[in-house]
């Protein structure tokens, strides 16, 4: 269940396969648990104007953006019969191909875990105070343009 106190969500850099794989591995002895779902936001090479991306260099309103991440947490456990819920987002210079975004949620049943994980992204993208700067190959870069 919800522990009702906010908690920072960043992470410096990449997030991990590793921490990914262990946050995974800490819920198999939740027995009432019978389903996950995990949304992995990944750079990715977009081209922008005949110039390709090569990494996203992340910040935010730190103290703000986590008071969202809150409300946005306590607003699914409201809505959804969640057993657990774990959202990490990247500080810093995150490359193509790595992990800036790890969303997991947990649940007695299946379409409970679908429909959060939804909802809760969608929330993400949509309230939080992260903002992303395209680098590119040739070491220009401008304000990246949510999608």
């Amino acid at each position: 269940m919800s522990d009702k106190k906010s908690k920072n969500v960043f992470i410096k850099g990449a997030i991990s396969s590793e921490f990914i794989g262990n946050s995974i591995a800490k819920h198999q002895t939740k027995t009432s648990i019978g389903a996950h779902n995990i949304f992995l936001g990944q750079v990715r090479a977009d081209l922008v104007n005949n110039k390709t991306v090569s990494a996203i260099e992340y910040t935010a309103y730190e103290d703000m953006a986590n008071a969202k991440f809150h409300e946005i947490r306590e607003a699914a456990f409201e809505k959804f019969e969640l057993t657990c819920m774990h959202i990490y987002h990247s500080l810093g210079t995150v490359n193509v191909g790595e992990i800036c975004l790890f969303v997991f949620v947990s649940s007695p049943h299946r379409k409970t875990v679908f429909d959060a994980l939804e909802f809760i992204v969608e929330e993400i993208k949509a309230n939080v105070p992260v903002f992303g700067k395209e680098i590119f190959e040739d070491n220009s870069h401008q304000w990246k343009v949510n999608n």
